[in-house]
């Protein structure tokens, strides 16, 4: 069995080496588009505009299901800043310089992402209530967490920690609102 200490400096081994392959690699014009697009839709404008689709036209558990997701989402930030406070994790983007990627960055921490914490934690508590949109909803939190790590916001166990977290939130979410 492997030590705590010993799991953890085996995940940042490895979080550092993904970093300096995304960190190097000249993505296409696409890709590059692509991330910066989720990335900005994961600062929250796309799950509002979602809310409020599915509180005009939701039917009967509308306002359940965006209580829910929004709680979710609420816990999630709450969670999201005192962890990164506790980590104090610096971010990749300031370990090493990213070859294209400016942006910058929303906060100081990178443990874990609250961005996709918030997509997880939104995607998963409305796909509960409409399972026709999870697929969809889930494409657009793996875009939005992707888009963290090859614009050198987050490393990998941030992501995935961070999807994680926001999953168990949505479904804990969903079992207190139903």
């Amino acid at each position: 069995m492997i030590a705590p200490q010993s799991m953890l400096q085996f995940i940042a081994t490895r979080d550092l080496k993904l970093m300096r392959k995304v960190n190097k690699w000249p993505a296409p014009r696409w890709v590059r588009h692509l991330a910066i697009a989720a990335t900005r839709a994961g600062d929250g404008w796309l799950w509002y505009l979602v809310g409020l689709s599915i509180l005009l036209w939701g039917g009967a558990e509308r306002i359940t299901a965006v209580a829910s997701a929004g709680s979710a989402a609420l816990v999630g930030i709450g969670v999201f800043k005192s962890l990164k406070k506790l980590s104090g994790r610096k971010r990749p983007c300031e370990i090493e310089p990213h070859c294209w990627a400016t942006l910058l960055p929303p906060d100081q921490f990178s443990f874990p992402s609250g961005h996709t914490i918030t997509a997880f934690a939104v995607a998963i508590a409305l796909g509960e209530f409409y399972p026709a949109l999870l697929p969809a909803l889930l494409i657009c939190a793996l875009l939005i967490a992707t888009s963290r790590i090859l614009l050198g916001m987050h490393f990998l166990s941030d992501v995935v920690v961070g999807a994680l977290v926001g999953a168990g939130l949505a479904l804990t979410s969903h079992s207190l609102f139903t």
